[in-house]
C-alpha cells in the first residue's frame, strides 16, 4: 500500500540566466514499510527532493501526497505540525541543540507539539540506540556516532510514518556507519516505518528494498532490489 507519492515534482531556483532546475518532473511512489535509497552525484537534486518530501522546502510545481493527502495544500502552521507528527528527519551533521542533553534533544519534537512524552517509548529508544547512561550528556560530550544516534532517536520519538535521512553516515567512520545503518534497518522492521535514505555509499544502497538513481534533477533509474 502506497504511503508517499510525488507527481511531476519540479523545483527551480533563480530566474533568467541564473535559473537552476534542481528537480525536473520527478514522479514516483513509496509503499508503506519500504526501505528506499536515493543515489546520484552531488548536485543531482537528491537533498532538494528529500526536503520537499519532508515539508521543509516547497516545490515550484507538482504534488507530494502522504497517505493520500496533499502535503502542500496546508498552510505554514499546518505544515509545521505535519513535519513534527508525520515525518522524522535525520541529517548528516546531526542538527542537535547544543544546550540540551540527550533526553531533551530526543523529546524536543514531542514537547514542541505540546504533547506528553511517552516514557516507555523514550526508554525503549534510548536502549535500542545504545545511549543508556548518556541521557544527561550534552552533544559536545558525545562522539559523532552517539550524536547521530541521538538525531535518530529524535526522528523516531514521534513514531512518524516516514523517516527521511540525508547522508546519515556521511560524517562517520565505516564501523559507526554500519551500526547506524543497522539501527535504521531495525526501526524500519520493528516499527514498520517507511525509510527513505539519500546516500553516496553503494553498500548502503544495496541493503535497501529499492534504489532510485537521480541525475540532473531527473530519475535515471528505479530498481527493485528485494521484495
Amino acid at each position: 500500500m502506497e504511503i508517499l507519492r510525488t507527481e511531476n515534482l519540479c523545483k527551480v531556483y533563480g530566474s533568467g540566466e541564473n535559473q537552476v532546475i534542481a528537480l525536473d518532473n520527478v514522479s514516483f511512489g513509496v509503499n508503506r514499510g519500504e526501505f528506499l535509497t536515493i543515489i546520484g552525484p552531488s548536485g543531482s537534486g537528491k537533498s532538494t527532493l528529500l526536503h520537499i518530501l519532508g515539508g521543509v522546502d516547497k516545490p515550484t510545481s507538482g504534488k507530494v501526497y502522504m497517505d493520500g493527502s496533499d502535503v502542500y495544500a496546508r498552510g505554514d502552521r499546518e505544515l509545521a505540525v505535519f513535519r513534527r507528527r508525520h515525518v522524522g528527519l535525520i541529517y548528516q551533521f546531526y542538527n542537535l541543540i547544543p544546550v540540551l542533553n540527550v533526553t531533551e534533544n530526543i523529546t524536543l519534537p514531542v514537547l514542541m507539539d505540546g504533547r506528553q512524552v511517552n516514557k516507555e517509548r523514550l526508554e525503549e529508544l534510548i536502549s535500542i540506540l545504545g545511549l543508556k547512561g548518556r541521557e544527561n550528556h550534552l552533544p559536545s560530550e558525545l562522539s559523532g556516532g552517539q550524536q547521530q544516534r541521538v538525531s535518530i532517536g529524535r526522528a523516531l520519538m514521534n513514531a512518524p510514518a516516514v523517516v527521511l535521512a540525508d547522508e546519515p553516515t556521511g560524517n562517520l567512520d565505516s564501523k559507526t556507519s554500519r551500526e547506524i545503518v543497522e539501527l535504521l534497518k531495525l526501526s524500519n522492521k520493528k516499527y514498520n516505518q517507511t525509510l527513505v535514505v539519500i546516500t553516496h555509499d553503494e553498500s548502503i544502497a544495496l541493503q535497501s528494498d529499492r534504489i532510485i538513481s537521480i541525475e540532473d534533477g531527473r530519475i535515471k533509474s528505479d530498481e527493485v532490489i528485494r521484495r
